[in-house]
């Protein structure tokens, strides 16, 4: 770079000597140089940068345990490395394991001996794989590879103004699903470095490694809402208490900050629970404390409804003490106070649009999510809504029991099937009444039936998933998928 430098110098410095007209055609030819050498020193710059941040991080892992992950990218501009770097970053501050390769080192034996990978790849042009994962495309994806062994999961980058959006990292995600590899949670994609989206996958990152505490990469935009109403929903109930929360703007001047669709996130900052030590000191002697990190909660409700509202179960920390984002919604802040709240659009849990048959699935606070798709197909006059729940006991944990009632009484559920697992010596989950129903259900998606499901990610999610493959095919759930009819929100 100092060698180009100097002959450009020089070359400023013959100019003078040449006639006017010479000497305006060399100012121009230098101003394009200079503008190259600039562009070449940059790219220089961000390789150091990218070389830096790969030190000590190995290209494939040394050994596997329960700890280790390889994550793996796919970029034509360089953010899916970045990306990758900072995931592994934080993956190795929470203890784990970590090796981060391009794609383009990804070979049949990298995946064979690897049980556990996360992909962050981009899409270029309409569709296309980036340049160093095109040896993977044409080498590794063209053939059949027994993957059972492996847990993944896809960070899609991309930009929907392109027809083709995330194009690349749909066909590596719907190939690993074809060698039986499994989840470890579904897709997320990304449009344009949204950092919503961003904030989702460091959620996931956080429930892998076990470490939810870590800050947010980027501080959400949070609006100012005041807690309404808070209701215990499950008095005596064998599990956690689960409370419907219900909060208001606190100020309505621009009602668009405030909309939402059934199947859209609320992102949550909660705040620490009160110090009455350190409420009594001097104001000038208190320490201020890091922010926590957003937690997030399906809306539950609609924004006709006047209010938002959420379904969250206390949970408590291997210490005993409440959840960072739980104790502060059902604990620590007060009615009346101001909370800090996000809405997130979740395009991938929207209602289909027409007037299709839904079959609606979850458990526990699951039901929040399908909730405010009943609203909204009430609403609509969609009647053709069938609503499996599952639980614990009937009597303490049938949340929203009358509503729920109503709407089948009314017509605007049109199917019930309940599961409440200790209510019976053997436990009954959503996923046997989906087998029982079988014939049913298989005549529902014949006619267009979408389906969603909402709920636990361990355990029900993968239970349901793989009850509805036995019963529809893998062939026909990635097509309902690709259609947008097979969606899920799963924590």
């Amino acid at each position: 770079m100092n060698r180009i430098c100097l002959a450009l110098t020089i070359l400023c410095l013959a100019s003078f000597f040449l006639p006017l007209p010479a000497q305006r055609q060399w100012s121009t030819v230098l101003v394009i140089i200079s503008y190259l050498s600039f562009c070449l020193q940059t790219l220089r710059r961000h390789q150091d940068e990218l070389a830096t941040q790969h030190q000590g991080f190995s290209a494939e892992l040394e050994q596997a345990n329960a700890q280790s992950i390889l994550i793996a990218y796919a970029s034509q501009t360089g953010f899916a490395e970045q990306i990758a770097l900072k995931t592994a970053q934080h993956l190795q501050d929470a203890g784990m394991t970590v090796a981060v390769s391009s794609m383009a080192a990804i070979k049949p034996e990298t995946l064979a001996k690897t049980s556990r990978m996360l992909f962050i790849l981009s899409t270029t042009g309409e569709g296309d794989a980036p340049d160093n994962a095109a040896a993977f495309t044409r080498l590794v994806m063209s053939q059949k590879v027994d993957l059972s062994h492996l847990h993944f999961a896809v960070l899609a980058l991309g930009d929907r103004h392109y027809q083709q959006f995330c194009a690349f990292a749909h066909r590596v995600d719907l190939w690993l699903k074809h060698q039986q590899a499994h989840c470890l949670f579904d897709m997320i994609e990304v449009d344009n470095g949204d950092e919503g989206a961003l904030r989702h996958w460091q959620h996931y990152l956080g429930v892998l490694s076990g470490h939810t505490e870590m800050a947010d990469w980027s501080k959400p935009g949070y609006q100012d809402w005041i807690m309404t109403e808070r209701e215990l929903l499950n008095p005596g109930s064998l599990g956690g208490p689960a409370y419907r929360i219900a909060c208001v703007p606190a100020q309505s001047a621009n009602g668009a900050d405030y909309a939402w669709q059934a199947g859209d996130i609320a992102e949550v900052g909660p705040d620490y629970p009160p110090d009455k030590d350190q409420v009594n000191k001097p104001a000038n002697n208190m320490v201020e404390r890091p922010p926590l990190p957003h937690r997030e909660y399906s809306i539950s409700s609609l924004p006709a409804d006047g209010k938002l509202e959420l379904l969250v179960r206390q949970m408590h920390r291997p210490d005993g003490s409440l959840g960072i984002g739980s104790g502060w919604l059902t604990a620590y802040a007060e009615i009346g106070q101001t909370i800090k709240l996000r809405i997130r659009e979740n395009r991938n849990f929207h209602t289909p649009a027409h007037d299709c048959p839904l079959i609606l699935i979850g458990n526990g606070t699951g039901l929040a999510g399908l909730r405010a798709h009943l609203k909204a197909r009430a609403v609509s006059g969609h009647l053709r809504n069938w609503l499996f729940f599952g639980e614990r006991n009937e009597a303490h944990d049938f949340f929203h029991r009358e509503e729920i009632l109503a709407w089948q009484t009314q017509g605007a559920i049109s199917k019930l099937n309940l599961c409440f697992s200790r209510d019976q010596a053997e436990r009954r989950y959503v996923q046997h009444a989906l087998q029982e129903q079988a014939a049913e259900i298989q005549s529902w998606v014949e006619h267009g039936a979408a389906i969603l499901i909402c709920g636990s990610l361990q355990g029900m999610a993968e239970d349901v998933h793989q009850t509805l493959s036995n019963l529809l095919g893998l062939d026909t759930l990635e097509n309902m998928a690709e259609a947008g009819l097979y969606r899920r929100d799963v924590y």
